[in-house]
């Protein structure tokens, strides 16, 4: 296997665990929430979430497992926060996947126009 495909074969598993976090509802919502109102602890994550305190650890700990958030202790509180870089790397495997399709339609494009 080249160099190439194998560091490609490496962001794609790297993406994967990022996304089957952000797969579950409420994983996503923690995300979100974290992002819009920055750092926040377990006891503000859980309010209005629509489960329990126990349910946004378990969350929060798949999240921090993927990369996806960090935790830091505020005197007696667990605060978390986004790591955006591991975000970051997600979104450029997208972009990659997105860039990947676009040729694709161009060359059946060409193909069609080419025909006809």
């Amino acid at each position: 296997m080249s160099r190439a495909r194998s560091a490609a074969l490496q962001k794609a598993d790297e993406a994967a665990v990022v996304f089957a976090a952000l797969g579950d509802p409420t994983r996503l919502r923690v995300v979100g929430r974290l992002s819009g109102e920055g750092p926040l602890s377990i006891s503000a994550l859980s309010l209005d979430a629509g489960v329990t305190r126990q349910a946004i650890t378990k969350h929060l700990r798949a999240l921090t497992d993927a990369g996806l958030v960090r935790d830091r202790w505020q005197g007696r509180e667990r605060i978390f926060e986004l790591e955006p870089r591991r975000l970051a790397r997600a979104r450029q495997y997208l972009d990659l996947v997105s860039m990947q399709w676009d040729a694709a339609i161009d060359r059946l494009k060409s193909l069609i126009e080419d025909a006809g």
